[in-house]
């Protein structure tokens, strides 16, 4: 089987992702059968130990910043996030290099006769395409005999595919409203999906969250006799310097003062630095060999595009994947914090199963010179709903046809003391990467 036969396969099993809307977490839903087919490949999700990380915002960097400290601890460390940017191979990796199309579609074809089995098996319901990677992921970290795998929850915690591992630390980053039509309509709702992941015994590290959300967490930890750290209470941090290069920080935990760098810009990843630094504090108490150098070090190398990331200076041109109200709002504060600038061209699109209104809600006080578009995803929002919400608050929006249009456009009229920025949806942001790394 090659590459492109595997990906074929892959898609025959149906892709959640790709529907907007949809609530596949039922009442009769479980992860049996996950655990089932992991079982009969003789439960390559328990060959390695593991930092489990869920929560709305943050979790990928978290994550990412997690591994590359344990490879730098010297950990074979295994990172599985989601969604994927330009290619699906950069969801599984192994420190810091993604699985190769050779690897992976020697893997599939390995594992295609357990899934086939598992789907002629009338005792279990069919798999979905996450679930199936998901299997692969741990497949391909024991194949590579990894020392930890840092996971990142797809979707919610308590049913997510990943929920079948027994982590050394449980991380939960901010919460905050989304996919609501699957994990509740409420931050209390939300929580508790996310905190399905904290397991008997397990030791919990909690970034700062919304008043609801410490209660929810808490009682968890209480009934399941875990061990909460809560980031801001027991580890706290202050920003030092910031450039449009890097930025320093200092993190108090149980270890001591960490002076930190990061190229990872905007203040919450100074935030999602602290949590990071509390988790690996967590992985140093069990008596892994991780030290205060190791962090240092790890932090300072972590690289994870997409994430109020600069590609261009003149004019400056900015990308985030910000594409919920409480992310909108953070992308508002750290354009506020780092630029001064004359005028503001925002190239937006976003998911159509997204708080649309809210997110424009966030980004009007900018008084951005709109550009709506829309990605090649299948749950994209069109760009004309797009633009009708920055006209429904009183702003212009002009239409374009994608992004690459949107960005000749904006790059066309601006001069160098104005700032573009292209928001909304990593879809989008995938596609100005795209753009910027054909020229």
């Amino acid at each position: 089987m090659d590459y492109g036969q595997a990906e074929t396969f892959l898609n025959t099993f149906i892709d959640y992702e790709k529907i907007p809307g949809i609530s596949f977490a039922s009442a009769d839903y479980s992860l049996a059968h996950v655990e089932e087919l992991l079982h009969r490949l003789d439960d390559p999700h328990l060959a390695a130990r593991t930092v489990h990380i869920a929560g709305t915002k943050g979790k990928g960097s978290i994550a990412a910043m997690v591994a590359e400290v344990l490879t730098c601890s010297g950990y074979t460390t295994g990172l599985y996030t989601s969604p994927h940017l330009h290619s699906l191979m950069e969801r599984i990796r192994v420190d810091g290099e993604p699985i190769s199309r050779d690897e992976f579609a020697g893997l599939v074809t390995e594992v295609k006769p357990y899934f086939e089995a598992m789907t002629q098996d009338p005792l279990f319901r069919q798999l979905t395409f996450f679930e199936a990677l998901t299997v692969l992921a741990f497949c391909y970290f024991r194949k590579r005999k990894t020392d930890f795998d840092v996971l990142e929850v797809g979707l919610g915690g308590r049913l997510d595919a990943t929920n079948v591992v027994a982590p050394e630390a449980c991380v939960i980053s901010p919460i905050s409203l989304e996919h609501t039509q699957v994990l509740g309509d409420t931050l209390e709702k939300i929580a508790y999906e996310k905190a399905g992941i904290i397991k008997p015994g397990s030791v919990v590290v909690s970034s700062p969250q919304p008043e609801e959300v410490i209660p929810v967490i808490s009682d968890v930890c209480r009934q399941r006799g875990a061990r909460l750290v809560q980031v801001g209470r027991d580890v706290t941090w202050s920003k030092k310097a910031s450039s449009l290069s890097c930025q320093t920080f200092e993190v108090e935990g149980k270890m001591g003062t960490h002076r930190l760098s990061t190229r990872l810009l905007g203040d919450y990843q100074i935030e999602n630095g602290a949590t990071a630094v509390a988790a690996l504090e967590v992985l140093a108490s069990l008596g892994f060999d991780v030290s205060k150098e190791s962090i240092a070090w790890g932090l300072s190398r972590v690289e994870w595009p997409g994430r109020f990331q600069i590609l261009g200076r003149d004019p400056i041109v900015l990308v985030d994947g910000a594409h919920n109200v409480a992310s909108a709002r953070r992308l508002v504060e750290s354009i506020r914090a780092y630029f001064d600038y004359s005028r503001f061209f925002l190239i937006v699109g976003t998911s159509c199963d997204k708080d649309i209104s809210g997110v424009v809600k966030e980004l009007v006080p900018l008084s951005p010179r709109v550009l709506a578009t829309s990605s090649s995803h299948p749950r994209a929002a069109s760009a004309a709903m797009v633009a009708a919400e920055f006209i429904g608050q009183g702003v212009t929006a002009e239409l374009c046809e994608d992004v690459a249009q949107a960005l000749r456009r904006s790059l066309s009229v601006a001069n160098r003391k104005d700032l573009i920025c292209v928001a909304g949806s990593l879809f989008i942001v995938a596609e100005a990467l795209n753009y910027f790394s054909k020229d």
